[in-house]
């Protein structure tokens, strides 16, 4: 028999049962079980937390900021950046404090809006080179029994230059811009071309457009908050083989004419897009 020692632990000589390897000492094959489920836990918790985030995240952008998704096209066209024209040295802005009678001291034919995006210019649109229009060219949009005293008014009512750009979108519709320089804005004023009683040469009959009503308040002459006057029409139904779409805008010493037409109809967006930004440019 072998002895005890006095601490009542066996001694060398006495055999050992069976024993538990140490704490930190697990077996291989079971540090790559936990480990391997360790992982699949992370990942796990990685690709939810992730999955939640672009959730998040589409959830607040916007549909066109995501490539692959997008917005139904409301009908707007895609107009280049528009520019504000250079000004004479010291020359005020129309809309400033120092110029009482909003008068544009820029070019007249930098005033004009740029064509939108896939626009062709209109070979058939009468203007010089820089863009003028005679008097007689701009009045003939108009029924030729309204010309005569159209005519006169322009000449004695203070008219000093015309300009205008056209072009013709994709889809057909031709539009027109004037722009109408008076010698003071009391002049612009006396503009009878935007009267109820006076007919385009291409509508038969033009009402008030109701939806631009909806947009700019009561009325459908409304003010911008440049000052600028607008008068918006539109060719009712039924009218034939081609609708028109009429504008016309005060700022100050200038009125803009805009007419949009096109067969089958012309669309009220890109129209009220189209008098929207060239007010700006006349604020």
């Amino acid at each position: 028999m072998t002895e005890q020692t006095t601490t009542g632990v066996m001694s060398p000589d006495e055999p050992e049962g069976p024993q538990e390897p140490a704490r930190g000492d697990a077996a291989p094959k079971d540090r790559r079980k936990l480990f391997a489920g360790l992982r699949w836990t992370a990942a796990v918790l990685v690709f939810a937390v992730a999955g939640a985030g672009t959730a998040y995240g589409i959830v607040r952008q916007q549909r066109t900021d995501l490539p692959g998704l997008s917005t139904r096209s409301d009908g707007r066209w895609a107009y280049p950046a528009q520019a504000l024209p250079a000004l004479p040295a010291g020359a005020p802005l129309p809309g400033g404090a120092d110029n009482e009678g909003a008068v544009h001291y820029a070019d007249l034919g930098t005033l004009l809006l740029t064509p939108p995006t896939g626009a062709r210019s209109d070979a058939g649109f009468k203007a010089d080179k820089d863009g003028i229009v005679s008097s007689d060219a701009f009045l003939e949009e108009y029924r030729a029994e309204d010309r005569t005293k159209l005519k006169e008014s322009l000449d004695w009512d203070g008219l000093r230059r015309i300009a205008g750009r056209a072009w013709i979108t994709p889809d057909g519709t031709r539009t027109r811009i004037y722009l109408l320089r008076f010698h003071s804005s009391s002049f612009t004023d006396a503009f009878q071309g935007c009267r109820p009683d006076v007919r385009l040469s291409g509508a038969a009959t033009l009402a008030l457009d109701a939806q631009w009503d909806k947009l700019g308040g009561e009325g459908n002459t409304n003010t911008a908050s440049n000052g600028s006057d607008f008068e918006v029409y539109e060719e009712p139904k039924p009218f034939g083989e081609e609708q028109t779409r009429f504008g016309c805008l005060q700022a100050g010493d200038v009125q803009a004419v805009i007419i949009q037409s096109r067969k089958g109809g012309a669309a009220m967006v890109p129209f009220h897009q189209t008098v929207v930004l060239q007010s700006r440019l006349l604020g």
